[in-house]
């Protein structure tokens, strides 16, 4: 009886053994099962948002050779103006040869860009929308029977002719930039690069102009690409660092300003030496006194400097879809004394492009918060249908509201009663604020002005930047006077 017990206990180990390792084997196999079923959930997910998301992006990629096939089919369509002006299309001569025309020239070149010699600017941007129809599927179809090829659909942008024009005869033929954009929308109205070239005759003139012995770089878009010290530009940044480190005693800054400000070794001068006297700090500010800055720059926390700097978008990627330059802000905690002294008032290795200043006084005339910068407001087939709209949409806040207000009521004592009077008017209100950026010894200095009218209620925002002009106040302010003239007498 004892053997028999044995066995028997013997035998049900055996079986709980198996039923255990069964049990293991089923777990086992459960887990490969849910792990495949969520991975393919997942594949599934990924594929939803590829062709929901990211599909356009990777078809209109410059590197994707496929879409230029679509040309064997399309004809590619027209970029127009935001009133319908054709900026771009493709003329069709009787034995089929396709040329791409652009009827204002050097006008819009930069922005529009061109499909020859690769594709730049919208060519390149709205690529995928330009090679794509949306004709009547009963034509589609008949020309594709008939071997014939079919109308591209229209991208519709946000571009005003009136306000490129006036930009553009405003900046005459100096070599800059100037960005025009809505505060509250982010549409680009204008956007000027001088000098310019002609799309036209690209083809013709391409070898002198990529020619390592030119030096006008009239292919850049300056108002994107080009990088330049801000100058008095920047003391928007340096006047917003104070306030968040002093937000109850600001006010009561004061400066002796006496035409330049000496440190130890080092010396910063007022422009052209000018001698202010006692300053507040809205009066420093309206008067771009260098002194009165360089010594907030000796008080400034660089940690928090380099945080603010950041939150504006130096060093980081700007939300636009256009070939752009990063602007850039080198100084940190350990700088020296006279890179302090020079950061403070927008010297030094300070670097950003115009689009940028643009952005963040959009940021400012809107309360704070940054409207994505965009180009194209729909696309629409060549029967004039809609296809696809593109909305005005936030990139976040740069800022507080009440410091967007202060640093607004800044602004606009620079046109009131200091160096903006360039653009001072009884027929509207403007914010801004001129810059004169030193960049090279013996050279005349940038010119520079960024603002917005009305200052009570923004509807535009204008940035100037004039190569080698000297003052901002007296070259770039009155070219976006011009620009402001030609939107507020419509």
């Amino acid at each position: 009886m004892k053997k028999n017990s044995t066995d028997k206990k013997t035998t049900e180990k055996r079986t709980a053994g198996k039923k255990s390792a069964e049990q293991k084997a089923d777990r086992s196999i459960l887990c490969i099962t849910y792990v495949m079923v969520g991975l393919f959930v997942c594949l599934m997910g990924y594929f939803g948002y590829f062709l929901q998301v990211q599909s356009e992006t990777v078809i209109n990629n410059s590197y994707n050779a496929r879409l230029d096939s679509f040309s064997d089919r399309i004809i590619r369509g027209e970029i127009l103006s935001n009133d319908g002006t054709v900026l771009a299309k493709t003329d069709v001569a009787e034995d089929g040869t396709e040329v791409r025309e652009y009827p204002y020239g050097s006008l819009f070149a930069h922005v529009v860009g061109y499909s020859d010699q690769g594709k730049t600017g919208l060519e390149s941007l709205a690529n995928f929308y330009l090679l794509s129809s949306h004709m009547n599927l009963v034509e589609q179809a008949v020309n594709e029977l008939s071997d014939v090829k079919n109308l591209g659909d229209q991208v519709v942008t946000t571009l005003d002719v009136g306000l490129q024009q006036a930009a553009s005869d405003a900046l005459g033929d100096r070599k800059g930039a100037v960005v025009v954009m809505e505060p509250d929308t982010g549409k680009i109205l204008a956007m000027v690069s001088k000098p310019g070239f002609d799309p036209n005759q690209l083809s013709s003139q391409w070898e002198s102009l990529i020619s390592g012995d030119n030096t006008e770089a009239q292919l850049l878009n300056r108002a994107t690409q080009g990088v330049y010290p801000p100058g008095s530009t920047f003391k928007i940044v340096t006047l917003l660092e104070y306030i968040r480190e002093h937000p109850d005693t600001w006010e009561g800054f004061t400066f002796d300003c006496n035409g330049s400000f000496a440190y130890g070794d080092y010396k910063i001068s007022c422009y052209h030496g000018t001698a202010h006297g006692h300053q507040s700090l809205l009066q420093a500010f309206a008067n771009s006194c260098n002194g009165a800055f360089a010594s907030l720059g000796l008080t400034m926390d660089l940690e928090h400097m380099k945080q603010t700097s950041d939150e504006l978008l130096f060093n980081r990627d700007l939300p636009i879809s256009l070939s752009y330059s990063k602007s850039s802000y080198a100084m940190g905690p350990g700088a020296s004394d006279w890179e302090r002294l020079q950061t403070a008032i927008g010297q030094g290795n300070t670097q950003m492009t115009p689009l940028h200043n643009a952005m963040i006084t959009a940021a400012i005339a809107n309360g704070g918060t940054l409207m994505k910068p965009y180009l194209i407001d729909h696309v629409e087939s060549v029967a004039g249908e809609e296809v696809k709209k593109f909305l005005p949409s936030a990139y976040g806040n740069l800022m507080t509201f009440q410091e967007a207000s202060t640093l607004s009521m800044f602004m606009r004592s620079v046109v009131t009663d200091g160096t903006g009077s360039g653009v001072r008017t009884d027929a509207y209100s403007v914010a801004g604020k001129t810059g004169s950026a030193e960049f090279e010894t013996g050279k005349e200095t940038h010119a520079w002005f960024t603002g917005f009218a009305p200052a009570e209620n923004p509807k535009l925002v204008v940035t100037v930047l004039v190569e080698e002009a000297g003052s901002g106040g007296h070259v770039a302010a009155p070219i976006a006077r011009s620009i402001f003239d030609t939107y507020f007498s419509r």
